[in-house]
């Protein structure tokens, strides 16, 4: 199974101290190299433009997780897109400053890949949230907590 991680889990991995939680960053490096954990390039984009912190530092040294959208999830976004309500996944702000958006291509990309995303957004009704692209699209969608226990890691 493929799991593809939004910003926001990254941003939640801020608080897994690399010197205190070291099992942990452990089995996630052995993760990511045996490609079970992915990104997109839009998320490394999203996390650097935070504050330098721990996993920005590991997402610069880990730069390969991150990888460039393919046709076939370029094409997953515009079926995304083409949903008018999914539309303000790109906030207006974000399409007139050119600020990074991940969320359509973390979903396109689990979509494409047959994985399941990693995100802490949580289904809102009637929202353009990561869950609710997920669902509409038939995309299996966790939490960090979730991904955990279905990976079968305890600590």
């Amino acid at each position: 199974m493929i799991y593809v991680f939004d910003t926001s889990s990254f941003i939640k991995l801020n608080s897994y101290y690399p010197d205190v939680f070291q099992i942990f960053w452990q089995r996630f490096d052995e993760a990511v190299a045996d490609g079970t954990i992915v990104s997109t390039r839009e998320v490394f984009r999203e996390l650097d433009r935070d504050d330098p912190d721990h996993v920005l530092a590991w997402a610069k040294k880990n730069s390969q997780v991150f990888a460039i959208p393919t046709d076939a999830e370029t094409n997953f976004v515009q079926k995304i897109l083409a949903v008018p309500h999914f539309q303000q996944l790109i906030s207006l702000k974000a399409q007139l400053t050119g600020i990074p958006v991940a969320d359509p291509f973390v979903v396109a990309c689990a979509a494409v890949k047959e994985g399941t995303v990693v995100t802490e957004e949580r289904l809102k009704p009637n929202a353009a949230k990561i869950p609710n692209v997920c669902q509409n699209f038939n995309v299996k969608c966790l939490n960090l907590e979730e991904f955990m226990r279905e990976i079968g890691w305890s600590f």
